[in-house]
């Protein structure tokens, strides 16, 4: 039986109506014909991704070898749930993980996914502090689509992957370092923790503006369900 599809915005909905509180989480299964599971991958999706990362993508995703082992090695931290890890890493579905994570158990080795990356992908490019930002930020807005944002901006998939990696735990200094380190707090500048300070202003406001495209978005779906 071919696997059910779903808008964004039911999607959007069902997620509107689980943080209101105004239904049971089972009351919400019933009411949109979707399995719990699914509904959980839907709400680690959105808070890893928001809106984005609920939008089903249009051709099969592919992941690298480093992808998948911090995926796995994550979620055998015990600090995330294999729902998390789904919408942290951008992973099209539970099946998929389940397969890294046997071969990973099993001692065996992940591989690159063959299919989808091309020579292009595979090979990076040299590239200025600014497009590392504006790729990591690219990818993050699509969902990290490393595949495409790869073919995109002709780097390789391993580097794209990198930098939104770096930007995630330390924001755009991060990429101006090729190590990816911060200095430590006692090193910084008044200039760096400025900088640092107006970064964090930045990401906030991105989040701030993300949230209210998300409200509007939702009174657009009440008002067309009315």
């Amino acid at each position: 039986m071919p696997k059910k599809s779903f808008s964004t915005d039911v999607k959007i909905l069902a997620l509107q109506y689980l943080e209101e509180g105004r239904h049971t989480f089972h009351e919400i299964t019933t009411m949109f014909s979707v399995d719990v599971k699914t509904l959980q991958v839907w709400r680690a999706l959105y808070k890893y991704g928001g809106i984005e990362a609920l939008i089903r993508p249009k051709k099969n995703k592919v992941y690298s070898k480093e992808l998948k082992q911090s995926a796995v090695e994550d979620y055998l931290s015990g600090k995330y749930s294999m729902f998390d890890i789904l919408a942290k890493y951008g992973i099209s579905s539970l099946s998929v993980f389940k397969k890294w994570l046997k071969i990973y158990t099993s001692h065996s080795e992940l591989k690159d996914s063959s299919k989808g990356l091309s020579k292009t992908m595979t090979k990076g490019r040299k590239t200025t502090v600014e497009e590392r930002i504006e790729i990591a930020k690219a990818c993050l807005a699509k969902g990290k689509d490393y595949q495409e944002i790869a073919a995109k901006y002709g780097v390789s998939y391993q580097q794209v992957y990198q930098w939104v990696r770096k930007f995630e735990e330390n924001g755009e200094q991060a990429l101006e370092d090729r190590r990816g380190r911060t200095k430590p707090e006692e090193e910084r500048t008044p200039e760096d923790k400025l900088r640092l300070k107006i970064q964090q202003i930045e990401r906030e406001n991105e989040r701030l503006r993300a949230e209210n495209l998300l409200l509007k978005k939702l009174e657009e779906i009440e008002r067309r369900h009315r």
